[in-house]
Parts: C-alpha cells; sequence; structure tokens
C-alpha cells in the first residue's frame, strides 16, 4: 500500500510541476503574449510585438514620435524607428543584442546609406541577418518602416 501511495504522489506532483511550468510560458512553451510597451496608442488593430516561448517578433516600427513622424529625413526618422523596436524588445525582457533578423522597407532605396548609418549604431556584433527593400509606399508617407525578430538567449 506505502509503494501505491508512493508512486501516486510521485505521479500527482509530476503533473502539477508540469501544469505550473505551462502557466509561466517557459522559453519552448507556445503561450504567447502582447508586448506593448507603456505610451503605445491604444486601440490599434495590432500588437507590437508577440512573445512566443524565448522568441519575440515586433511589428513594423516607423520614425515617429507621439504618433507623428519624426521631422528631418531618413536619418532622424530611422532613429526613431529603431528607437521603437528597441523600446518593443526591451519591454519583453530582451536586448537589442537579441535580434538575428530586421527587416527594413525604405520609401526610397537611394536613401539607404543615410538608413545604414544610423542603423549601424543600434546592434552590436555579430549584427543580425537583415533585408532591406523599396516599396512604392508606406503608411503616413513615411520613408522607413523596420521590422525585427529577436530570440532571448539562454
Amino acid at each position: 500500500m506505502y509503494k501505491l501511495l508512493m508512486k501516486l504522489a510521485v505521479f500527482v506532483l509530476a503533473h502539477l510541476a508540469a501544469a505550473m511550468l505551462m502557466a509561466v510560458g517557459l522559453p519552448g512553451s507556445s503561450a504567447k503574449r502582447a508586448v506593448n510597451p507603456l505610451g503605445t496608442e491604444e486601440g490599434m488593430p495590432f500588437s507590437n510585438g508577440i512573445l512566443v516561448g524565448n522568441t519575440l517578433y515586433v511589428a513594423g516600427q516607423q520614425g515617429l514620435d507621439n504618433g507623428k513622424l519624426r521631422p528631418g529625413g531618413i536619418g532622424p526618422e530611422a532613429q526613431a524607428a529603431l528607437e521603437n523596436i528597441k523600446k518593443v524588445v526591451e519591454a519583453a525582457g530582451l536586448r537589442m543584442s537579441d535580434v538575428v533578423s530586421v527587416t527594413v522597407y525604405l520609401a526610397d532605396i537611394g536613401e539607404f546609406g543615410k538608413m545604414n548609418k544610423v542603423y549601424k549604431t543600434f546592434f552590436p556584433a555579430p549584427r543580425p541577418a537583415r533585408a532591406t527593400v523599396q516599396v512604392a509606399e508606406l503608411v503616413g508617407n513615411a520613408r522607413v518602416e523596420i521590422s525585427a525578430i529577436a530570440v532571448k538567449s539562454r
């Protein structure tokens, strides 16, 4: 009888521990949560970031300050867009060094060099993989929009 009770106790404790681990969403779990830093505009039809396990997907960020494009062209817009990405990354408990992939959308590929000058200051080596594409137009006549994927180091 004692052995049966011990087996039952181990069984119950193991299942309780597994349930607790699933509830807290440890890396590798499929729990997902929205990441919207303080001051984020409410009522948007998307999240600024979605954290699934240890992977963060950051929505395209434009060079916005308080809902308005930062004046001065591509340089200041790229700076603000990357600052906005950093806010999302840090709100999820990650660092910019955890960013593994970036996609940059430019309204004018001729501004690549100016954007790149600002971009380099945000990512330590090894820098993330990146794609940069020119698009016909961005929402709100923005010059740049940047999205990212980050993976929390263990």
